[in-house]
């Protein structure tokens, strides 16, 4: 996965700001490189797991569209353990199309990874940050 400096540094400010309930959203790419960050409500409320927002899911996606941008992962924060996949993180990745991108805070600087799903099983994916891209219109 190639991400953007900038998208990195937005996800992490999300999962700071949401602890110690883990913050959750969409990463979007456009041109092979992940730029976009969608911020989304973890309706659970809860440091342990998630549940998206399906109205804010769908205006997420639109953005993307409307804006030249695809759907290339969901991520989420896990405010007290470590960035590696729970059981519940395995139960719940429907989409094997997709990454699964996980901050955590459990360590003294934050610690972002990839994971694709296959099979039920994860598969930690190599992260490219690029220099901070300038966005198009």
């Amino acid at each position: 996965m190639k991400l953007a400096s900038a998208a990195r540094d937005e996800i992490i400010a999300h999962a700071r700001q949401d602890s110690p309930i883990e913050a959750c959203g969409y990463l979007a790419a456009r041109d092979g490189v992940v730029s976009r960050a969608f911020r989304l409500t973890n309706a659970d409320a809860s440091p342990e797991h998630y549940t998206l927002v399906p109205a804010e899911q769908f205006a997420a996606l639109r953005e993307m569209r409307k804006s030249g941008y695809e759907l290339c992962a969901v991520y989420h924060s896990h405010p007290a353990s470590p960035a590696r996949m729970s059981r519940e993180d395995l139960r719940l990745a429907f989409d094997c199309g997709l990454s699964y991108v996980i901050v955590s805070l459990a360590g003294e600087e934050p610690d972002v990874k990839s994971f694709t799903i296959h099979d039920g099983e994860a598969t930690a994916e190599e992260i490219e940050m690029i220099a901070t891209i300038e966005e198009k219109p």
